[in-house]
């Protein structure tokens, strides 16, 4: 962690909606000797997210506001520089991100964010991990709805396994919430781009290989029963199962020979059945350049759903673990997903990288690898449930 920084965490983006709602969760939960600051481009909007801030503490009507403009490189250099953490909302990731990654891998400063477009996490991978393992900075995407339920849920659930043995988990993802408008935003750029994240991918597997000695591998993509919990699966071919894997490439703990199956969980299956259909026909669209146009501007980056919408969002993940002749089922729950929840994992990545003794790591690294127990302590905390149903 680089010393004599001014600030242990900055956040970029806090002018839209997530950013707003983690400018607000560290407001009423960081320690009081955080140091910390706002960056963005509208100094005007920065000042106006401040004012939001003092009604929650005073204090805050001091903070300081940072300029930084992903089109201004000296602009980034700066806030890394001066950053211990630096957490960024700022989204398409694939077309703002890549400029701050690369200025904190330069920096050998932390970075937080929470992408879900896996386009943009290999490109960010093949681009800035070298020169992040040698300046040391932890580059570590997908730190909201996506994917730390998942990341920290299946490493909870292997540590409650035998170790040395082979392992198979299967984790079943149930929410419910409203879509705001910079998740609709990436989810449809990055339906346009599936070509590219094929390259992207590819390149990367080239180039990252595979543990000696261990294997780690994905279940064929095709939907399933799991009778125990009464759902429906239906394969979700997210970031979500990638992290995961890449979590178990990196940690022994996994064992000798894992598998995971990654499952968007439904009870009855008509609501399988048309949730297929309505992504399909969103991807066909997406295809088609005026299509994809048009529908990009249904819903702004700025847009999200009201206190009241979020209060009813909720979701639930449920992983199935085998291995040792143990089987293990347990529960990562929580409330609004992709917005109050997101935040306060997204805030707490931040406070977790900038405060808490870690393990050694550097690069483009998961959570679970980069945080593990730390970081699942500190959401339990929060009021994120993990927990063993059964075994």
């Amino acid at each position: 962690m680089p010393e004599g920084r001014k600030y242990d965490v900055v956040l970029f983006g806090a002018t839209g909606f997530t950013g707003g709602l983690t400018a607000e969760y560290l407001a009423r939960h960081a320690p009081a000797k955080l140091r910390w600051a706002l960056a963005g481009r509208n100094q005007a909007k920065l000042a106006e997210v401040r004012l939001r801030l003092a009604a929650i503490d005073p204090v805050l009507a001091e903070l300081d506001l940072l300029p930084a403009d992903v089109t201004d490189p000296a602009s980034l250099r700066a806030v890394a520089e001066s950053a211990r953490v630096v957490i960024t909302t700022v989204g398409p990731y694939i077309h703002y991100g890549d400029p701050l990654v690369g200025a904190c891998a330069e920096a050998g400063t932390d970075y937080v964010d929470l992408t879900g477009e896996p386009e943009f996490v290999d490109q960010s991978y093949l681009l800035h991990h070298e020169r992040a393992v040698q300046t040391g900075a932890r580059i570590v995407h997908c730190c909201g709805f996506d994917s730390i339920p998942y990341d920290l849920g299946v490493h909870y659930t292997v540590k409650r396994l035998p170790e040395g043995v082979p392992l198979r988990v299967e984790g079943f993802v149930q929410a419910g919430g409203t879509v705001s408008g910079g998740t609709f935003q990436s989810a449809i750029t990055a339906f346009g781009r599936m070509r590219s994240a094929a390259r992207a991918a590819g390149e990367r597997r080239r180039r990252e290989g595979r543990p000696e000695g261990r294997k780690v591998r994905g279940v064929p993509m095709r939907p399933t029963r799991e009778g125990s919990l009464a759902l429906w699966g239906l394969p979700a071919p997210t970031v979500d199962p990638l992290v995961v894997l890449r979590s178990a490439r990196a940690l022994e703990r996994y064992g000798p020979d894992f598998t995971y199956g990654h499952y968007l969980g439904f009870k009855r299956l008509p609501a399988m059945v048309g949730l297929t259909a309505g992504v399909g026909a969103l991807f066909a669209l997406a295809q088609v350049p005026p299509a994809r146009t048009w529908l990009l501007g249904r819903m702004s980056s700025g847009d999200g759903p009201s206190a009241e919408q979020r209060e009813k969002g909720w979701f639930r993940a449920r992983f199935v673990g085998t291995g040792g002749g143990k089987r293990v089922v347990t529960e990562v729950s929580g409330g609004d997903p992709g917005y109050g929840e997101t935040a306060k994992m997204l805030g707490e990545s931040a406070l977790c990288l900038a405060f808490d003794e870690l393990p050694v790591s550097s690069g483009q690294v998961t959570t679970a690898v980069a945080m593990g127990d730390a970081l699942t302590d500190r959401l339990i905390a929060a009021g994120i449930k993990f927990a063993v149903v059964e075994g």
